[in-house]
């Protein structure tokens, strides 16, 4: 499948994008290059692959959740520039 310049100029209108000649002809030689890329890719047999969602097996990322207590309220607020006792006291943002 090859992309036409006349495509490629529908999808920049598309997209409000103003092109001149010489970027037109260079997208377009873009654009069809990585479709013959993609159809060589999809000339592979891939039927025995199994499919994956990444190129790296990472295992133990993130860590297991474990309940454990908070800090005091007090302790938290005594370094606070401004308290209301219960929660931090800050400048109104609009």
């Amino acid at each position: 499948m090859k992309i036409t310049r006349q495509e490629v100029a529908h999808v920049a209108q598309l997209a409000r994008l103003r092109l001149s000649e010489g970027q037109m002809e260079r997208l377009t030689g873009q654009l069809n290059d990585i479709l013959a890329s993609m159809e060589k890719l999809n000339q592979l047999d891939t039927a025995g692959v199994a499919s994956t969602n990444h190129a790296l097996e990472l295992t133990g990322a993130l860590r297991e959740d474990e309940v454990r207590p908070s800090l005091e309220r007090e302790r938290v607020l005594a370094n606070a520039p401004d308290s209301n006792g219960e929660s931090f006291v800050v400048p109104r943002v609009i």
